[in-house]
């Protein structure tokens, strides 16, 4: 069964981390450029990170540059999204999303991409900070 899986998230403070997981099942990462996307309450879903497996190129949001990593261990079939100083406004549900590497748009971050447009994504993680 394909399925991309996410977890990780929860309750922390403003200024601490998290690191969320997203674990693939049924195809290879390593074929794949991979995303992670996020929506907040009332607010459009955006993209909050991405990279290319085939070129290691990467791209993050500007709310989020220098504070979240996005990376991948292809052995294990997993993506990361390593948090650091967490704000309330980064309070949303995470969702990780993998398009086949080959696909004419997936070498470079394509902003007018939604999560649904990719080959897959998962159910989401829900993120929250909070005093």
């Amino acid at each position: 069964q394909v399925q991309l899986v996410e977890s990780g998230g929860g309750l922390v403070q403003p200024g601490e981390s998290l690191r969320l997981s997203c674990i693939a099942s049924g195809f290879s990462l390593k074929d794949y450029s991979l995303a992670w996307f996020r929506q907040a309450p009332g607010k459009e879903r955006e993209g909050v990170s991405w990279v290319s497996t085939t070129t290691d190129t990467t791209y993050y949001a500007d709310s989020v540059k220098g504070r979240f990593t996005i990376s991948s261990d292809n052995a294990k079939n997993l993506l990361y999204l390593h948090m650091n100083s967490l704000k309330p406004e980064d309070t949303a549900v995470y969702y990780c999303a993998a398009v086949e590497a080959e696909k004419e748009w997936a070498g470079i971050w394509d902003p007018n991409r939604d999560m649904y447009d990719y080959d897959y994504w998962g159910q989401g993680t829900q993120v929250t900070v909070s005093s």
